[in-house]
């Protein structure tokens, strides 16, 4: 028998990094925590008493706003984290630039996430 009738049903030889349902279970949950954030801005916008600057910051300046807030960024990091990974690893074969890509992409976001929280401290 060939090696590549053994690596045919249920002997088969899998390779690869195994992602897959963690990475579908990250994204759902990090998608519902964006949702459940942008549920709590449309309340406040359309049930909001007015909508200038004073309410959004005054909205903003309460702590558990500025939580939700963090932890909805770093959701949307790790989000888009996941889906850039699966895109480097699937159509970059090279693995100095994939690696490149992934590192690059990884300090963007860092960056991203770190702006997001300057932000939320100055309001």
């Amino acid at each position: 028998m060939s090696s590549q009738q053994e690596n045919i049903g249920p002997k088969r030889l899998v390779v690869g990094a195994h992602y897959g349902f963690k990475d579908w279970l990250s994204q759902r949950f990090t998608a519902v925590v964006m949702a459940i954030f942008t549920i709590v801005l449309l309340v406040a916008f359309l049930f909001g008493p007015k909508t200038g600057y004073e309410a959004w910051a005054g909205l903003f300046a309460q702590t558990w706003m500025k939580i939700l807030t963090l932890v909805t960024f770093a959701c949307l990091m790790y989000h888009a984290w996941v889906g850039m990974r699966d895109i480097w690893m699937d159509y970059v074969k090279s693995t100095a630039l994939r690696l490149s890509l992934q590192m690059l992409t990884i300090v963007w976001l860092i960056a991203c996430l770190a702006y997001a929280g300057q932000t939320l401290l100055k309001v």
